[in-house]
């Protein structure tokens, strides 16, 4: 892939979109440009499905005329300045916003770490058709596979050039490579369907192609011939990692600012208050270096810090953009990212920290209880913090693993799943939102 040699060149166009900006009558004004560079292989028994390849740098000028915004978007090649003057005619004419503005210059980084983001390693098409193979062939060799859903292979990277009129002027890039496959197990009405993959900045950290066809035979082994369980009160749960992860993206959910603004949070009232049992605490740190979701500054140009957003289970901050925080009385703190020409408040690298105890441990503690390896459907409602979702997993009899489950419900309301859940020590921290397995007692369980 190629490197950054010519952010230098995307900064000046931004540079120059903002001056033509100004001179059409923007009072303030930034320009993003959101590079990326892609390319993948799919495979399936053996032969190659489809090949891709993308490139695009997308540019975005916002522009304010007093409390008015409006923001245009374009492609490489376009006119700067016919596009600097529409988007300050689009802001004359656009309803008042009292909170939409640039970060303040004081909040702006002056200077920035390499958190080492980018690995120039180039891959090419004949090296991912390889890896989706040897994946998939892995897979197939596990006694008990029947067909595959196929293999994928991909190597990219993707990046932020941002301007200012107040002064800012930066951008970095990051490289991201994975490997998966999906395979099924059984035949007939009894087929059973899993994957595995893995996804890194570094090319040379991902994990072994062969290793993960391996993973994802063996989990869909363990799939064949599930049962159904007796509806019951009060069962303990426990999330594999997998299922965790989204777990914990519903607490990043309930702590945005904007939803908190927007009053549609469970928890916008509980500023200050205990949200999780006591000694759990989640973090959020964008400066991780070779982290997954790092980042040296974000889409305002504010540099964000390592925050513990829930301490000893007590809530201590929203994430928070700029034009956010001001609608909460409060200042950004580096969290605000680009979507489209949008920014709004995200997390970075976010993680639920690790318990003390092993997932087999706290397996064996539970005796009797659903273990969960995958979620079916969208039964959250973020209002309320009711919790209603199709689950699919194995029966934990005697503290141990006993026999496939499928086509039951697991519910319960995810203020008391917060205050009930007991997490394990296995956290992987490759992904952009980290885990480890964890348990939550008291839940209802829907089954024959």
């Amino acid at each position: 892939m190629s490197s950054e040699i010519d952010s230098s060149t995307l900064l000046s166009r931004a540079s120059q979109l903002i001056d033509l900006a100004r001179k059409a009558g923007a009072d303030a004004a930034d320009a993003v440009v959101v590079r990326s560079r892609s390319q993948s292989v799919s495979v399936r028994l053996g032969k190659v499905e489809g090949t891709e390849s993308s490139e695009s740098d997308d540019f975005s000028l916002r522009v304010f005329i007093g409390k008015r915004v409006a923001s245009v978007s374009a492609n490489p090649g376009f006119d700067l300045q016919a596009l600097a003057e529409r988007a300050v005619a689009m802001a004359k004419v656009s309803p008042e916003d009292p909170f939409a503005c640039l970060a303040d210059e004081a909040n702006l980084a002056k200077s920035y770490p390499d958190l080492q983001l980018f690995d120039a390693t180039e891959v090419s098409s004949e090296m991912l058709r390889e890896a989706a193979l040897a994946a998939e062939t892995a897979a197939l060799a596990v006694k008990g596979v029947t067909n595959s859903s196929g293999a994928g292979a991909s190597g990219g990277m993707g990046g932020l050039v941002l301007a200012t009129s107040h002064g800012f002027a930066g951008s970095y890039m990051g490289s991201r490579f994975g490997h998966s496959v999906s395979v099924i197990a059984g035949e007939g009405t009894g087929m059973e369907r899993d994957y595995d993959f893995d996804s890194r900045l570094y090319y040379a950290e991902l994990d072994d192609p062969a290793e993960i066809g391996r993973r994802a035979g063996q989990r869909v082994v363990k799939r064949i011939n599930p049962r159904q369980v007796p509806t019951g009160k009060n069962v303990t749960v426990i999330f594999d990692p997998r299922v965790a992860r989204g777990f914990v993206g519903h607490i990043a959910g309930a702590i945005n600012g904007a939803a908190v603004a927007r009053k549609t949070s469970f928890l916008r009232d509980r500023m200050g208050q205990q949200v999780l049992k006591s000694g759990l605490s989640i973090t959020d740190d964008p400066l991780i270096v070779r982290g997954p979701a790092s980042r040296p500054f974000d889409g305002e140009g504010v540099s964000g810090e390592r925050l513990v957003m829930i301490e000893d289970g007590v809530l201590k901050h929203w994430f928070l953009s700029t034009s956010t925080g001001r609608e909460l009385g409060l200042q950004t703190n580096g969290r605000g990212v680009r979507g489209g020409t949008a920014v709004s408040p995200s997390s970075t690298n976010l993680a639920l920290e690790p318990g003390d105890i092993s997932p087999e441990e706290l397996i064996r503690s539970v005796g009797n209880g659903f273990y969960v390896t995958e979620l079916i459907g969208h039964g959250v409602n973020m209002l309320t913090g009711e919790y209603s979702r199709g689950a699919t997993g194995f029966w934990i009899e005697n503290g141990e693993l006993a026999f496939p489950v499928s086509e039951v419900t697991i519910a319960s309301n995810l203020k008391d799943m917060f205050m009930r859940l007991t997490p394990a020590n296995d956290i992987d921290r490759k992904f952009g939102v980290a885990a480890p397995t964890f348990a939550i007692e008291g839940m209802t369980l829907a089954g024959q």
